[in-house]
């Protein structure tokens, strides 16, 4: 099977341009990226794909053996880029891809330019002076609601994740989004999400890097975006003056704006 294939590769904008990949997070597809691409693809060529298990990728390649790691993942956006011949690649993470771009950039240094880490976290759970935002209880809880009852899960926590209550459609998007995933599929991804701790990763990165946070989140915190800018040498922070987990829907124009600004800098 080709990657392309396999992850629903869809391929946008300036033929010419730099090459932006973009990776969407835990429960998402490349959807996700909709109100930011527009704006991106006219000055960048935008590769957009679906994690195995996700959106419109082809399920039939996903193994709970295979993808309880985030390594997988990683190989894949690795597969993606071979089999396009893609180079100087700016990879563009949210969420949980924030760290398979980091691992995806050891994997294959020669592919990739510069990442951009989008409300990143590499640890989840708190860690003697290390604050990720949760406890090991918490993140038990959470994992053990999601296995329970998963659609409930996701309707109690999409809007969480999302922040904006003044927005509640951004939380019902999400919401809906979470409810397309396979409930199997989700709690592999789930835990393999939160219970990983990438923070060794950090300091192997050695291309530019843009960590990029909003002001307030909830999965995130600014302590976290602070902690991986501080990891990767040379790297550079930006806090957008957002709310939530998801500012490429929340705040698409100051997001698209801060990753063009970096991307095609020469």
């Amino acid at each position: 099977m080709s990657a392309r294939a396999r992850n629903n590769v869809t391929v946008t904008g300036s033929v010419h341009g730099p090459t932006l990949l973009l990776a969407h997070g835990f429960g998402c597809d490349q959807n996700m990226w909709r109100l930011v691409v527009p704006m991106l693809a006219q000055r960048f060529r935008v590769v957009l794909f679906d994690h195995v298990g996700a959106g419109r990728s082809d399920t039939s390649a996903w193994s709970a053996e295979r993808y309880a790691r985030l390594d997988a993942y990683a190989e894949d956006v690795v597969e993606i880029c071979a089999e396009l011949d893609l180079r100087d690649v700016v990879l563009v993470g949210h969420s949980v891809s924030a760290m398979i771009a980091v691992l995806a950039a050891d994997l294959a240094p020669e592919r990739f330019a510069r990442l951009v880490l989008l409300t990143p976290s590499p640890r989840y759970i708190d860690d003697g002076d290390y604050r990720g935002g949760f406890s090991r209880a918490d993140i038990d809880e959470l994992l053990g609601s999601l296995d329970a009852n998963y659609l409930g899960w996701s309707a109690t926590m999409a809007p969480v994740i999302m922040g904006n209550p003044d927005r509640p459609e951004l939380g019902a998007e999400l919401t809906e989004s979470f409810c397309r995933t396979d409930p199997m599929i989700a709690q592999v991804f789930a835990k393999a999400t939160f219970l990983s701790d990438n923070r060794a990763d950090l300091p192997k990165v050695r291309i530019p890097t843009l960590v990029i946070q909003t002001a307030v989140d909830a999965i995130a915190p600014p302590e976290v975006g602070r902690f991986v800018h501080d990891q990767i040498r040379g790297s550079e922070l930006v806090t957008l003056p957002a709310t939530g987990h998801c500012p490429q829907l929340s705040a698409p124009e100051a997001t698209a704006a801060a990753i063009a600004a970096f991307a095609g800098r020469r």
